[in-house]
């Protein structure tokens, strides 16, 4: 979107676009196996020397478990705001710059693809589950080793921690019989 083109319309541009990034999603992240259904309705106006783009994103994303490595497909559906400034006002709003605020247009064009790879990118979850493995609490394990949560791994470390304790040996020494 030309910045030209939202700076002549006051109430601001109105989209709704369904497009097809999946190529451009997989080249920024390899472990992304599909994306359909993309779809972003929204806004972009220009107040006050800033441009808002505003809308609504969704999504059905594929990535593999965290666990088991099978393709799981999420749904996704949220709100994005960005900020953005041309590179010529950047001096005059320079504490906005310097915060990560605003973001600052290259080639007075809004990419809204950009802007919906970055987002998506953003919100991709760290774990991923198939429904029977968020019901089920068994990890992955192999010869000679074992995946623990971080509560299990805790409570191994105690357990560890008590076995070499040079006061172990001496439990049980005052038990009555």
């Amino acid at each position: 979107m030309k910045v030209t083109e939202i700076r002549k319309n006051p109430e601001g541009l109105h989209f709704e676009k369904e497009l097809d990034l999946k190529d451009q999603l997989i080249a920024r992240d390899e472990t992304v196996i599909d994306l359909q259904h993309l779809k972003a309705v929204g806004v972009v106006s220009f107040d006050d020397g800033l441009y808002l783009l505003n809308y609504q994103l969704s999504y059905d994303l594929t990535l593999p478990s965290s666990r088991s490595m099978e393709a799981v497909t999420i749904s996704e559906d949220y709100p994005v705001s960005e900020v953005f400034i041309a590179a010529a006002d950047v001096s005059s709003k320079k504490e906005l710059v310097e915060e990560n605020l605003v973001l600052i247009i290259e080639d007075d064009e809004i990419n809204l693809s950009e802007s919906i790879l970055d987002n998506i990118l953003l919100n991709i979850p760290l774990k991923v589950l198939t429904k029977e493995e968020e019901k089920s609490e068994t990890m992955p394990e192999g010869n000679d080793w074992v995946v623990l949560t971080e509560e299990q791994y805790q409570a191994m470390k105690e357990e560890e921690k008590q076995e070499n304790s040079p006061f172990a040996s001496l439990s049980g020494l005052f038990d009555e019989d």
